[in-house]
């Protein structure tokens, strides 16, 4: 800048008042517009914005956008993250030396235990409470002196043990809780009674770090629709903020009175954990009865309508009552942490597309259904026994047409029927969806980069250095040409053709399917719809099909889950060059770990992967994929689900998927201030998408659980210890 463009700047005249107050307008306005129909807003604040609008008056605008721009406009957003940035030290040797550690550990014995059955998973929230006392012991014990290497000065002991610290942890643990979607597929190939089909340390490798690192680049990419939104609140993210800043705030209780209550948060916790612990014996070990607590299939045990209607495990338990929280949250996450209107979607969704139906396939002999257990995830033969696969293969896995003609086409029970149908419409839904509902967003979004609408916590971030998008950029870049050279250096039926196809396949699910997770908590997987697709393309081979599946499902899985912890670094003020690193080593580390652990195990564990072996080490995840790349790769969806076949009738599920979002959107904009404004239809039909194995049951205790747990907040509210 030259002296008199200097000059010239320091002459301009200030904004004038007007000038801040069209743009004050202008603010609110945005906001309204973006969060209008947003489901997570109470309507009171919607009014109130709006009603400030319509006044024109300038002091009450100006009011409205001095409270967006200070504190979040949602109640659960403020009560489990702290408006306020301490500015505390994040990027330390402490962090990384424990992050790392665990790292290594938590992935190892997860990889390890995955191949056991039943399988045993350390969740994240271990890592935090292990490493807590850790952290504490360490800041008391270890020298604070402070070195300087290439001009850097650090410290073995910065000082007490922040907050932050433990949140980049976290952020690490997070990645590693759980075992690759990858190894599913080569315990698969590589175990001696599946394929038995052994690529190599170097195909191990590149196959799964391709698949877990190409995920994690697009998050990064996509954070200005995904994050940086105040709308993308990501609730799943609560409880570990919460836990977070209860272990670090030890100060005395304000005894502040809510609701009668003068507890803190730590001494709540210290409570419910102590009460949990003891509780989870008596499901657990003491009366496993509690956990399907199906009393009226007590009264008449040999009645199959009453175990159809009532059963707790193989029926549709139409009184679902369970004691037992592991089983609630087994596929529901932790619905404490959902919002209400998630919880009435899944009732109403459960109710209309999965009750009523059942009801009628089983009782009206439609699909052969009255032959069929009610509820299950196992596939039959004509005669109602299970389907033999091994009668319709060759010895080298391939199909054979006379075999299969002379045996029986596959049946599926009315529920299994109907998540795959269901699963159809869910993503059908969630484009149409998320085209209605979101577009002019997204197009604001993708325009105004980081530059959103006023939310405090996107205002505090500011201050720290962004990780450019051309970092992720170079990572993406990396992991594709680590898939492609998986694909093109080794025997795996996959073309390279078909591995961008499963990769376009997940960026165009991508932005919706975040989206919905991050506003309802509801996870939407592509489990279904890509060995679907996979088994169209490539008719015949198994293999490929594996793959097909393991890139289009966990490349969207892990750009849904990295988006989720991106916001949770984003609440926590974690600088986000050091959310970069920390995440992307981390996961990179950890891939050399469990394919260690994992090829250790194959080759040393005897019989493994067996349905007998001793140990139970039967390896039940790569089984399972096996027996699905039979199905899907072998066999084939044209024999069961194509033109011709018994269930041909299926593919109306994509017509359905895309009719619901649009009858939704005009009966909301009709009533707006109806119950309507809350039905979302890809959670309508998708939250209900792993049932079976899932069981109904768990359905209706989640929602009575979360509702029990907002009425009782009070005591957890107040801060302090």
């Amino acid at each position: 800048m030259d002296v008199q463009q200097v000059a010239s700047s320091l002459t301009e005249p200030p904004p004038s008042p007007s000038a801040k107050t069209a743009e004050k307008i202008q603010i609110v306005e945005k906001v309204k517009k973006s969060h209008q129909w947003d489901p997570n807003l109470p309507q009171e604040k919607v009014d109130e914005i709006s009603a400030a609008l319509d006044t024109g008056e300038v002091e009450v605008i100006a009011e409205v956008e001095k409270d967006l721009a200070t504190k979040s406009p949602y109640e659960e957003v403020r009560a489990a993250v702290r408006e306020i940035d301490n500015e505390e030290y994040a990027n330390t040797v402490r962090a990384w030396v424990l992050g790392m550690l665990f790292v290594t550990i938590v992935s190892g014995v997860n990889m390890f235990l995955s191949m056991r059955s039943p399988a045993i998973t350390i969740p994240a929230v271990v890592v935090i409470l292990i490493t807590y006392p850790i952290g504490i012991l360490w800041s008391k014990i270890m020298p604070m002196h402070k070195f300087r290497t290439f001009g850097v000065e650090w410290s073995l002991n910065p000082g007490p043990f922040s907050v932050k610290e433990h949140a980049v942890i976290t952020l690490m643990a997070k990645i590693t809780a759980d075992y690759p979607y990858s190894t599913n597929a080569l315990e698969a190939l590589q175990a001696p009674s599946l394929y038995n089909h052994n690529l190599g340390w170097g195909f191990a490798l590149m196959f799964t770090l391709s698949s877990q690192i190409i995920g994690i680049s697009m998050s990064g990419m996509f954070r200005r629709f995904l994050v940086w939104p105040s709308a993308m609140v990501w609730p799943g993210q609560f409880g570990t903020t919460s836990l977070l800043y209860t272990l670090h705030d030890t100060s005395k209780s304000e005894q502040v009175n809510a609701n009668g209550w003068k507890l803190s948060r730590y001494r709540w916790f210290c409570y419910l954990a102590i009460g949990s612990f003891c509780y989870y014996w008596l499901p657990a070990v003491i009366w496993q009865g509690l956990s399907v607590f199906a009393f009226i299939t007590w009264i008449k045990p040999k009645s199959v309508v009453v175990n159809q209607l009532f059963g707790g495990v193989s029926g549709l338990s139409l009184i679902p009552i369970t004691f037992d929280w592991t089983y609630i949250s087994a596929y529901l996450q932790n619905p404490m942490l959902s919002p209400w209107h998630s919880h009435l979607n899944c009732l109403i969704g459960l109710g209309i597309f999965v009750i009523i139906p059942t009801l009628g396939m089983a009782y009206s002999g439609t699909f052969f259904s009255e032959y069929l257990p009610i509820n299950t995830s196992r596939t039959f033969d004509n005669t109602g026994h299970r389907y033999n696969v091994s009668r319709i293969l060759t010895d080298d896995f391939k199909f054979d047409e006379e075999a299969y003609k002379n045996y029986s086409p596959m049946f599926l029970a009315p529920t299994f029927f109907l998540n795959y149908g269901l699963s159809f419409a869910t993503l059908t839904a969630a484009l149409v969806h998320t085209a209605l509902n979101h577009s002019s967003e997204i197009w604001y979004r993708f325009r105004a980069a980081g530059n959103q609408e006023p939310d405090v916590h996107m205002t505090m971030m500011k201050k720290y250095k962004e990780a450019p998008d051309w970092w992720y950029g170079i990572v993406w870049v990396c992991a594709m040409a680590l898939g492609l050279g998986t694909v093109l250096g080794y025997s795996t039926q996959l073309p390279w053709w078909g591995f961008i196809v499963s990769c376009l396949i997940a960026f165009v699910f991508i932005i919706p399917l975040a989206m919905i997770m991050g506003i309802t908590n509801i996870l939407i997987s592509l489990n279904v719809l890509s060995p679907f697709i996979g088994g169209f393309i490539f008719p015949g081979r198994p293999i490929a099909n594996m793959l097909f599946k393991v890139y289009s499902t966990i490349v969207l899985g892990q750009a849904q889950v990295f988006s989720g912890d991106l916001k949770f670094a984003h609440y926590m003020k974690v600088p986000p060059r050091t959310t970069f690193f920390c995440q992307i080593s981390a996961a990179i580390w950890s891939v050399f770990v469990q394919i260690a652990v994992m090829n250790w195990a194959l080759g040393n564990i005897p019989n493994i992967c067996e349905a007998d072996q001793a140990s139970n080490f039967t390896c039940p995840n790569g089984s399972t994929f096996f027996s699905s790349s039979i199905v899907w790769g072998v066999i084939g969806p044209r024999k069961f689900l194509g033109a011709g076949t018994i269930y041909q009738s299926i593919h109306y599920f994509w017509l359905l998927g895309a009719v619901l979002p649009v009858i939704l959107f005009f009966i909301s904009r009709r009533w707006p201030k109806s119950i309507f404004r809350y039905l979302h239809a890809p959670v309508l039909l998708g939250s209900l998408g792993w049932l079976p194995p899932r069981r109904p049951s768990t359905s209706p205790p989640g929602p009575a659980s979360a509702c029990s747990s907002t009425s009782g907040s009070g005591a957890a509210g107040t801060r302090g210890g």
